[in-house]
Protein backbone atom coordinates (compact mmCIF):
# COMPACT_ATOMS: atom_id res chain seq x y z
CA UNK A 1 0.00 0.00 0.00
CA UNK A 2 1.23 3.50 -0.88
CA UNK A 3 0.48 6.32 1.55
CA UNK A 4 -0.19 9.85 0.31
CA UNK A 5 -0.02 12.75 2.73
CA UNK A 6 -3.43 14.37 3.11
CA UNK A 7 -1.94 17.84 3.29
CA UNK A 8 -1.58 18.60 6.99
CA UNK A 9 1.58 20.43 7.96
CA UNK A 10 3.91 18.32 10.08
CA UNK A 11 7.35 19.85 9.47
CA UNK A 12 8.54 23.12 10.99
CA UNK A 13 10.27 25.79 8.90
CA UNK A 14 14.07 25.57 8.98
CA UNK A 15 16.06 28.21 10.81
CA UNK A 16 17.29 30.45 8.01
CA UNK A 17 19.57 32.28 10.48
CA UNK A 18 21.51 29.11 11.24
CA UNK A 19 25.23 28.99 10.45
CA UNK A 20 24.69 25.76 8.49
CA UNK A 21 24.18 25.79 4.71
CA UNK A 22 20.52 25.74 3.69
CA UNK A 23 20.84 22.42 1.83
CA UNK A 24 22.21 20.80 5.00
CA UNK A 25 19.37 22.18 7.14
CA UNK A 26 16.78 20.84 4.71
CA UNK A 27 18.50 17.46 4.48
CA UNK A 28 18.62 17.13 8.27
CA UNK A 29 14.98 18.19 8.67
CA UNK A 30 13.64 15.62 6.22
CA UNK A 31 15.96 12.89 7.47
CA UNK A 32 14.89 13.45 11.10
CA UNK A 33 11.22 13.44 10.09
CA UNK A 34 11.72 10.02 8.49
CA UNK A 35 13.75 8.65 11.40
CA UNK A 36 11.16 9.87 13.93
CA UNK A 37 8.22 8.48 11.97
CA UNK A 38 6.71 11.86 11.10
CA UNK A 39 7.10 10.89 7.46
CA UNK A 40 5.86 7.31 7.21
CA UNK A 41 7.28 4.36 5.25
CA UNK A 42 5.84 4.29 1.69
CA UNK A 43 4.55 7.87 2.00
CA UNK A 44 4.87 9.96 -1.13
CA UNK A 45 7.07 13.05 -0.74
CA UNK A 46 5.86 16.08 -2.69
CA UNK A 47 8.56 18.67 -3.41
CA UNK A 48 6.09 21.58 -3.39
CA UNK A 49 4.59 20.61 -0.03
CA UNK A 50 7.97 19.99 1.61
CA UNK A 51 9.23 23.35 0.32
CA UNK A 52 6.17 25.11 1.71
CA UNK A 53 6.40 23.46 5.14
CA UNK A 54 10.15 24.06 5.49
CA UNK A 55 9.93 27.60 4.11
CA UNK A 56 12.43 27.11 1.30
CA UNK A 57 12.48 26.81 -2.48
CA UNK A 58 12.24 23.49 -4.29
CA UNK A 59 15.96 23.44 -5.19
CA UNK A 60 17.31 22.42 -1.75
CA UNK A 61 14.39 19.98 -1.43
CA UNK A 62 15.41 18.32 -4.67
CA UNK A 63 19.06 18.17 -3.56
CA UNK A 64 18.05 16.67 -0.20
CA UNK A 65 15.90 13.99 -1.81
CA UNK A 66 18.77 12.93 -4.07
CA UNK A 67 21.07 12.62 -1.05
CA UNK A 68 18.45 10.74 0.97
CA UNK A 69 18.03 8.30 -1.90
CA UNK A 70 21.76 7.54 -1.75
CA UNK A 71 21.50 7.09 2.02
CA UNK A 72 18.62 4.64 1.62
CA UNK A 73 15.94 6.79 3.29
CA UNK A 74 13.82 7.26 0.18
CA UNK A 75 13.23 5.54 -3.13
CA UNK A 76 12.63 7.26 -6.46
CA UNK A 77 9.92 5.61 -8.54
CA UNK A 78 10.10 6.43 -12.27
CA UNK A 79 7.27 8.75 -13.40
CA UNK A 80 5.79 8.71 -9.89
CA UNK A 81 8.24 10.54 -7.64
CA UNK A 82 9.87 10.08 -4.24
CA UNK A 83 8.61 7.81 -1.47
CA UNK A 84 9.84 7.13 2.07
CA UNK A 85 11.68 3.83 1.93
CA UNK A 86 10.33 0.80 3.70
CA UNK A 87 12.76 -1.27 5.75
CA UNK A 88 12.45 -5.03 5.53
CA UNK A 89 13.98 -7.53 7.93
CA UNK A 90 16.31 -8.44 5.07
CA UNK A 91 17.38 -4.78 4.83
CA UNK A 92 18.11 -4.73 8.57
CA UNK A 93 20.11 -7.95 8.30
CA UNK A 94 22.07 -6.62 5.32
CA UNK A 95 22.95 -3.38 7.13
CA UNK A 96 24.06 -5.19 10.27
CA UNK A 97 26.09 -7.75 8.30
CA UNK A 98 28.16 -4.96 6.78
CA UNK A 99 28.23 -2.91 9.96
CA UNK A 100 29.49 -5.81 12.10
CA UNK A 101 32.52 -6.20 9.85
CA UNK A 102 33.24 -2.47 9.72
CA UNK A 103 32.75 -1.92 13.47
CA UNK A 104 35.19 -4.77 14.10
CA UNK A 105 37.70 -3.09 11.78
CA UNK A 106 37.22 0.26 13.54
CA UNK A 107 37.68 -1.25 17.00
CA UNK A 108 40.83 -3.08 15.90
CA UNK A 109 42.31 0.10 14.46
CA UNK A 110 41.31 2.01 17.60
CA UNK A 111 43.21 -0.49 19.74
CA UNK A 112 46.31 0.37 17.72
CA UNK A 113 45.83 4.13 17.45
CA UNK A 114 43.74 5.48 20.33
CA UNK A 115 45.15 8.21 22.59
CA UNK A 116 44.95 8.43 26.37
CA UNK A 117 42.60 11.41 26.03
CA UNK A 118 40.25 9.41 23.82
CA UNK A 119 40.27 6.53 26.28
CA UNK A 120 39.30 8.97 29.04
CA UNK A 121 36.44 10.23 26.88
CA UNK A 122 35.16 6.68 26.41
CA UNK A 123 35.32 6.09 30.16
CA UNK A 124 33.24 9.24 30.71
CA UNK A 125 30.70 8.02 28.19
CA UNK A 126 30.40 4.74 30.09
CA UNK A 127 29.53 6.72 33.22
CA UNK A 128 26.96 8.77 31.29
CA UNK A 129 25.43 5.59 29.93
CA UNK A 130 25.03 4.16 33.44
CA UNK A 131 23.29 7.39 34.49
CA UNK A 132 20.97 7.29 31.47
CA UNK A 133 20.05 3.67 32.20
CA UNK A 134 19.43 4.45 35.87
CA UNK A 135 17.10 7.33 35.01
CA UNK A 136 15.51 5.38 32.14
CA UNK A 137 16.22 8.35 29.87
CA UNK A 138 15.91 6.74 26.44
CA UNK A 139 16.76 9.89 24.45
CA UNK A 140 19.93 10.37 26.48
CA UNK A 141 20.79 6.69 26.16
CA UNK A 142 20.57 6.79 22.36
CA UNK A 143 22.65 9.99 22.35
CA UNK A 144 25.39 8.51 24.56
CA UNK A 145 25.36 5.24 22.64
CA UNK A 146 25.91 7.17 19.41
CA UNK A 147 28.76 9.19 20.93
CA UNK A 148 30.42 6.01 22.22
CA UNK A 149 30.55 4.42 18.78
CA UNK A 150 31.68 7.66 17.18
CA UNK A 151 34.55 7.80 19.68
CA UNK A 152 35.72 4.42 18.40
CA UNK A 153 35.44 5.56 14.78
CA UNK A 154 37.48 8.70 15.47
CA UNK A 155 40.13 6.67 17.28
CA UNK A 156 40.47 4.44 14.20
CA UNK A 157 41.97 7.47 12.38
CA UNK A 158 40.10 6.51 9.22
CA UNK A 159 37.65 9.18 8.08
CA UNK A 160 36.24 7.15 5.20
CA UNK A 161 35.46 4.29 7.54
CA UNK A 162 33.80 6.76 9.93
CA UNK A 163 31.60 8.12 7.13
CA UNK A 164 30.58 4.70 5.79
CA UNK A 165 29.58 3.30 9.20
CA UNK A 166 27.65 6.44 10.11
CA UNK A 167 25.71 6.18 6.87
CA UNK A 168 24.74 2.59 7.68
CA UNK A 169 23.70 3.52 11.22
CA UNK A 170 21.54 6.39 9.96
CA UNK A 171 19.53 4.00 7.78
CA UNK A 172 18.22 2.09 10.82
CA UNK A 173 18.22 4.97 13.31
CA UNK A 174 14.41 4.99 13.47
CA UNK A 175 14.54 1.67 15.37
CA UNK A 176 17.36 2.50 17.81
CA UNK A 177 15.28 3.38 20.87
CA UNK A 178 13.02 0.40 20.29
CA UNK A 179 16.04 -1.89 20.17
CA UNK A 180 17.65 -0.48 23.32
CA UNK A 181 14.36 -0.72 25.23
CA UNK A 182 14.09 -4.44 24.49
CA UNK A 183 14.09 -6.29 27.86
CA UNK A 184 17.64 -6.68 29.17
CA UNK A 185 19.31 -5.03 26.18
CA UNK A 186 20.35 -1.81 27.96
CA UNK A 187 22.29 -3.68 30.63
CA UNK A 188 23.73 -6.13 28.12
CA UNK A 189 24.84 -3.27 25.87
CA UNK A 190 26.44 -1.52 28.84
CA UNK A 191 28.55 -4.56 29.68
CA UNK A 192 29.52 -5.03 26.04
CA UNK A 193 30.69 -1.41 25.84
CA UNK A 194 32.71 -1.82 29.00
CA UNK A 195 34.38 -4.97 27.64
CA UNK A 196 35.22 -3.21 24.37
CA UNK A 197 36.83 -0.30 26.22
CA UNK A 198 38.94 -2.70 28.30
CA UNK A 199 40.09 -4.56 25.18
CA UNK A 200 41.01 -1.33 23.38
CA UNK A 201 42.75 -0.04 26.49
CA UNK A 202 44.79 -3.27 26.60
CA UNK A 203 45.73 -2.72 22.95
CA UNK A 204 44.35 -6.16 22.16
CA UNK A 205 43.47 -5.81 18.48
CA UNK A 206 41.94 -9.24 17.97
CA UNK A 207 39.81 -9.13 21.11
CA UNK A 208 38.64 -5.60 20.28
CA UNK A 209 37.56 -6.76 16.85
CA UNK A 210 35.79 -9.83 18.23
CA UNK A 211 33.90 -7.95 20.95
CA UNK A 212 32.83 -5.17 18.57
CA UNK A 213 31.49 -7.68 16.08
CA UNK A 214 29.61 -9.61 18.77
CA UNK A 215 28.17 -6.34 20.10
CA UNK A 216 26.71 -5.45 16.70
CA UNK A 217 25.39 -8.98 16.17
CA UNK A 218 23.62 -8.81 19.54
CA UNK A 219 22.22 -5.38 18.68
CA UNK A 220 20.89 -6.81 15.42
CA UNK A 221 19.08 -9.62 17.19
CA UNK A 222 17.54 -7.21 19.71
CA UNK A 223 16.39 -4.90 16.94
CA UNK A 224 14.78 -7.71 14.95
CA UNK A 225 13.11 -9.09 18.08
CA UNK A 226 11.83 -5.58 18.90
CA UNK A 227 10.44 -5.04 15.41
CA UNK A 228 8.58 -8.34 15.59
CA UNK A 229 7.35 -7.80 19.16
CA UNK A 230 6.10 -4.25 18.58
CA UNK A 231 4.59 -4.89 15.19
CA UNK A 232 6.57 -2.09 13.55
CA UNK A 233 6.13 -1.81 9.77
CA UNK A 234 8.51 -3.55 7.41
CA UNK A 235 8.25 -4.70 3.83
Amino acid sequence: MIFINTGEKRLSPVDLDSYKPLRELVLEAIREAIKNGVLKPRERLMEIQLAEELGVSRTPIREALRKLELEGFIVMVPRKGAYVADISLKDVADVFEIRAALEALAAGLAAERITDEELEEMERLLVEKVEAISSNDMDKLVEVDTKFHEAIYRASRNQRLFAIINNLREQIQRFRSTSLSYPGRMQQSMQEHRDIVEAIQSRDVQLSRQLAQEHIENAEQSMIDSIKKNGLPWA
